[in-house]
């Protein structure tokens, strides 16, 4: 299962089915992944055709849920706001991909298309990988590993890893967990 950070850029719609009965709507927009929810900025008096430009990150993602729900509002003052439509944005391809370019989703209310949504994704990984007690052969820079428990392996000051986070540009060396790094120096290790 791959984690990491969701990277959402909400551009704009196009051609939402007007909700408002007098005068122009105010649609914004609330973005879900999972129980996380995040809120766009009230597009005031756009109608039908709002414009963004706004970026979203969701932490926590895992390829095992599939879409991101964007769903559009019109914000009303004296009454409760109006459903507008949602458009469900499937995460496979960001997840292979890494990023794609803003794109556009229908959105559909009761089954009916009432609009588009342009929409751009960025994934990028989180390599967490449980080590436990493999000694790490070196060199192998502090800035590349995070470790969150060190622990000395109780023969001399040779450390060994518990558990760490890998920055993304170790994960490529390490998919195969297989790790040939040797300490070449005495570490003190907190």
């Amino acid at each position: 299962m791959v984690r990491g950070t969701l990277e959402v850029l909400l551009v704009s719609a196009k051609g939402l089915e007007d909700v408002d009965f007098f005068g122009k709507m105010d649609p914004y927009a609330v973005l879900m992944y999972r129980s996380q929810e995040q809120k766009s900025s009230t597009a005031s008096g756009a109608g039908s055709d709002p414009e963004w430009h706004e970026t979203f990150v969701f932490n926590n993602v895992s390829d095992n849920v599939s879409e991101l729900i964007v769903k559009i509002m019109d914000s009303d003052t004296f009454s409760k706001d109006d459903f507008v439509g949602e458009a469900k944005i499937p995460l496979e391809a960001v997840f292979a991909e890494g990023s794609l370019p803003p794109t556009i989703y229908s959105v559909v209310k009761d089954q009916r298309y009432c609009g588009e949504i342009k929409v751009g994704l960025t994934f990028t990984p989180v390599c967490s990988v449980l080590l436990y007690d493999v000694k790490l052969e070196g060199p192998l820079p502090a800035s590349k590993l995070e470790a969150s428990t060190r622990k000395h392996s109780g023969d001399g000051n040779i450390p060994r890893i518990r558990k760490c986070h890998l920055k993304e540009e170790v994960c490529a060396r390490v998919k195969s967990i297989k790790l040939d790094y040797i300490v070449s120096e005495r570490t003190e290790w907190p």
